[in-house]
């Protein structure tokens, strides 16, 4: 596990178009929930309910530290240099939250900003703390925060509360945004390795989310170990417990990100945006990008793991359907 040392320079992604780095599953589920009746309702509701991302951003300016070159000035100087490396010129606000429970959100959707929790800053070193930096800035460029927001109005305030959403299913809507969110932090998390450049970083990163910030008791080549037998093992109903778990989170399990993120290493996904230079550019070459592309990886993506995910629990049921009839033969023969 390798990646640009922290003293040496990270190489600039001039125009980088956040298509570069977005996971196919991400861009499908976008569609898939744009597509739910009543979505496109729900949100034109939620955003004339709270007049503007104002209301929202005076909640941080009130009960959070708002960052800058004489408040936090070391993670102002990081998110200039995330900035920096992903070309992304837009002032991007940055918020400190008192909050003890290890995190960070992009929200916003007219001029998006992100709020670090204070549990993240004591968890993570600057170069981890960097990684999450870039993370955000990855949904701040992909237009993740509008959604985001969406999903945390919805969260924070509780379907009861939302009277002006009556007569829309909202339970649907709800699980596709959850569901929507936990493929974004698969496209953000690339994000984030390509803002620190360094392999180690942005896959220690997961770890310490998982098991906490006592870096000297963790291995990451054994957390790694642990996060491919989690992505890979298992029987057929493992598959099925997967599902179940993660249905009701906004985050996937940190093991799943750092085999996903692994993943896209290995196929040089990442050397060829960052050593070779070939990446998908902001403007023209982002706009004339063939629509089947996107269409193509994204259907690619889900063929296989919809095929893998039938064929284990086809396998999960006819186990099930041969341990039952082992067992009818044996009560018999009593």
């Amino acid at each position: 596990m390798t990646g640009v040392p922290t003293d040496r320079p990270r190489k600039i992604l001039t125009g980088i178009a956040p298509v570069s780095w977005e996971h196919p599953a991400d861009r499908a589920t976008l569609q898939g929930l744009r597509a739910v009746p009543g979505f496109d309702t729900a949100v034109k509701r939620i955003l004339s309910f709270i007049g503007g991302e104002q209301g929202i951003r005076l909640i941080f300016q009130a009960n959070a530290v708002k960052v800058g070159p004489k408040q936090f000035p070391k993670l102002h100087s990081m998110l200039t240099e995330v900035q920096t490396t992903l070309d992304w010129e837009d002032k991007v606000e940055l918020y400190v939250s008192q909050t003890p429970v290890a995190n960070a959100m992009a929200v916003g959707f007219e001029e998006p900003f992100i709020v670090m929790h204070s549990g993240t800053m004591s968890l993570l070193n600057d170069d981890e703390q960097r990684v999450v930096l870039g993370h955000e800035l990855g949904h701040v460029m992909s237009g993740h925060a509008l959604y985001h927001t969406i999903l945390y109005l919805i969260i924070l305030f509780g379907f009861a509360n939302l009277p002006f959403l009556a007569g829309i299913a909202l339970l649907p809507i709800r699980l596709a945004l959850m569901e929507w969110y936990r493929k974004s932090e698969l496209s953000a998390d690339r994000a984030g390795l390509l803002a620190c450049q360094n392999h180690e970083d942005a896959l220690r990163l997961n770890m310490k989310f998982a098991g906490g910030g006592q870096a000297s008791e963790m291995d990451l080549d054994a957390y790694m170990e642990q996060a491919k037998e989690y992505a890979e093992g298992g029987g057929p109903l493992d598959t099925i417990y997967k599902i179940l778990n993660t249905l009701d989170l906004d985050h996937p399990f940190s093991s799943m990100r750092a085999a996903e993120l692994q993943k896209w290493i290995d196929e040089g996904a990442y050397d060829k945006i960052v050593v070779d230079g070939e990446y998908t550019h902001r403007g023209a070459e982002e706009e004339e990008r063939p629509l089947t592309d996107d269409i193509g990886e994204a259907a690619g993506y889900y063929k296989n793991e919809i095929k893998e995910t039938v064929g284990q629990m086809f396998d999960a049921a006819k186990k099930a359907g041969e341990s039952f009839t082992q067992a009818f033969k044996d009560a018999t023969k009593k």
